[in-house]
């Protein structure tokens, strides 16, 4: 026997709320997401879709997740990996905007700018691309880093020499 539509909403488990935990984690980080994803992704929505995927990521694997080990760092870097996924997803639908009239072409020509090295940033290693992000758009020390990517940092140096170049060449293209 079939239900029906109301039947079937009634049986319909309810959704059980996050764990406290995981609220608290939300209140103490969602802004430290926000900003780091519109800081890569230039778009307030789009920064906003990060933010809901990186926490609906955690409450998906909240048995897993050790709330302890929470800290700024780690949504920094959750949040740009979730950005550089959505710069991706942009960049295979190739949008580009067109000049309307000379007033705007200073803007234009930034903005352009802006989104050829997005494009480029997406185009890289995930971990390269948040070394990137976290040192020149979140102003990051070398040596900071190296403790967060558990390298030396010398090689953070070479790195970054190393990504800076290929965003060159890709932006130039």
């Amino acid at each position: 026997m079939m239900a029906t539509p109301l039947q079937a909403i009634h049986q319909t488990p309810m959704p059980t709320p996050p764990p406290p935990e995981l609220e608290q984690i939300f209140r103490q980080y969602a802004d430290t997401v926000y900003r780091t994803a519109l800081r890569v992704t230039g778009r307030p929505e789009e920064a906003e879709d990060v933010l809901q995927t990186v926490f609906l990521r955690l409450l998906n694997q909240h048995d897993r997740f050790d709330a302890t080990s929470a800290s700024p760092a780690y949504f920094r870097r959750a949040a740009t990996n979730a950005s550089i996924d959505i710069l991706r997803r942009r960049a295979s639908k190739a949008e580009a905007p067109l000049e309307e009239n000379r007033d705007h072409a200073t803007r234009e020509n930034t903005y352009l700018l802006k989104e050829s090295l997005r494009r480029a940033l997406a185009k890289l290693d995930p971990e390269d691309a948040s070394l990137f992000v976290l040192r020149y758009v979140e102003g990051h020390a070398n040596k900071d880093l190296a403790v967060e990517f558990n390298i030396e940092p010398g090689t953070v140096a070479s790195r970054l020499f190393r990504i800076r170049q290929v965003l060159q060449k890709e932006v130039e293209q």
